[in-house]
């Protein structure tokens, strides 16, 4: 992970805690084409570990977490991504798997933030 990279994980990390009151505790990014695909360890909260350990919970929780994020990225723009990478952000696809508490998120841009920034 480069430095613009970690520093992506940095501002993935802020947002999240801004507007979910809790970040991962860590993130890798990785840059590939227009895409800033991030891979994240501890998002569970307490609660959330405890509503993961009822079987019907964890389907729920995935569920959950996944559009709540999407919806979160809608609701509240990143423009702090897009000023950083200087491109226009487009889209986020999302996904958890709650048992290990690992998820990924892939930010889609409008350029190929490879090539400007490895």
């Amino acid at each position: 992970m480069n430095k613009y990279e970690a520093e992506f994980s940095n501002l993935v990390r802020a947002f999240r805690k801004k507007h979910m009151g809790k970040g991962p505790s860590k993130i890798n990014t990785t840059f590939c084409k227009n895409w800033a695909i991030c891979e994240m360890e501890g998002n569970l909260s307490p609660i959330e570990k405890f509503i993961a350990s009822a079987d019907d919970g964890k389907q729920m929780l995935r569920a959950a977490r996944t559009e709540m994020v999407k919806d979160m990225y809608r609701k509240n723009h990143p423009t702090e991504m897009e000023e950083f990478l200087g491109c226009k952000y487009l889209d986020l696809f999302v996904d958890i798997d709650i048992e290990r508490d690992f998820g990924m998120s892939i930010f889609v841009f409008d350029e190929n933030i490879e090539k400007k920034f490895l």
